[in-house]
């Protein structure tokens, strides 16, 4: 179905406060949130629906647990991670505007963190590279097995030019786990060789591959070796939860970090630098069948542009029921 812009915002700001989220809550989350669902990313509404994203009641203030001038270690508390992880943006972001450089790492946040490109996407619009690395609950294997073992672990890097940042944002799994959720809704399989069930046989049932576990992005050792070291980023290195220990439900760690270009060239000329190498990549010799070349990003730009330019987009029917009955609607 179509829905306009306006009523999607509605139904899913209503959604969060239903989930005893406070305004500025609800509007912090809704801006991740939408950011995904305009540009086709599964990070999108379909968090809200199932068991959904409720606030914990145990939730307190966000802090930091330790500090330098380059530094920032932040407990969230067990507040969404789309929340602690803007803030964590913002601190990276402050101390490379001072010092050239800054990172931050979150532990203790109680949901995920949304399409993490958005964040990597506000450091390089600020003319930073910013790097952004997630981790989560344990549903992908490690090559040669099929136990779950590792989150879906994105990886998301922001680079700015001239015109549009260029923003790689990818998990490395063969398929997030909101894609499972958003084809378990829509009654659809997923893709052959994308995740098995519990006995280790390959499927394409939603259902059967949320009790088994997702394989690598690319199905090799290569895949899991990344995983396994944003794992290691998002776990150990800040303190948070990792491959099943400690608590992997509401202990999620991430990391994010950004560089000042001026550190080793001129800031302006990177921009013009980063255009030129995005202008040759597009002009290279197109396969036959192929009408254009695409860079990181890209699709999820110009799909956007054409949702906001009118207003409305197209909703999987059974995705936006479900999350309409979250708010109590028909």
């Amino acid at each position: 179905m179509r829905v306009a812009l306006t009523e999607l915002r509605r139904v899913a700001r209503t959604a969060l406060l239903h989930y005893g989220y406070n305004d500025e809550e609800s509007e912090t989350i809704l801006d991740v949130l939408l950011y995904a669902q305009l540009r086709g990313n599964n990070q999108g509404i379909a968090k809200l629906i199932g068991r959904g994203m409720p606030k914990d009641p145990a939730a307190g203030q966000i802090s930091i647990e330790k500090e330098t001038k380059l530094s920032a270690l932040i407990n969230g508390n067990k507040n969404p991670g789309m929340v602690v992880l803007k803030k964590a943006t913002q601190i990276a972001l402050d101390k490379a505007q001072e010092h050239g450089f800054g990172i931050a790492g979150t532990f203790n946040t109680h949901t995920s963190t949304g399409a993490i490109g958005y964040y990597a996407r506000k450091l390089a619009e600020r003319g930073f590279i910013g790097f952004v690395f997630a981790g989560s609950p344990a549903s992908v294997c490690t090559y040669g097995s099929y136990e779950r073992v590792f989150g879906t672990n994105p990886i998301a890097v922001g680079l700015p030019s001239e015109t549009d940042p260029v923003v790689l944002d990818m998990a490395t799994a063969a398929m997030a786990w909101y894609g499972l959720v958003e084809a378990k809704a829509a009654g659809k399989p997923i893709p052959d060789h994308t995740a098995y069930d519990s006995q280790g046989h390959l499927t394409t049932d939603p259902a059967e591959a949320m009790e088994g576990a997702v394989l690598p992005f690319d199905r090799s050792y290569k895949g899991a070796g990344l995983s396994m070291i944003i794992e290691m980023l998002t776990g150990p290195l800040v303190t948070a939860s990792f491959v099943g220990i400690g608590d992997a439900r509401g202990n999620w760690g991430n990391l994010v970090f950004a560089i000042d270009p001026e550190l080793l060239t001129d800031g302006q000329a990177f921009k013009k630098n980063v255009s030129k190498l995005v202008e040759r990549v597009q002009s290279t010799k197109k396969l036959p069948g192929v009408k254009e070349i695409l860079v990181p990003g890209e699709r999820g730009d110009k799909l956007t542009r054409q949702r906001l330019g009118v207003g409305e987009m197209e909703i999987e029917d059974n995705l936006y029921m479900e999350l309409k009955k979250v708010i109590g609607e028909k």
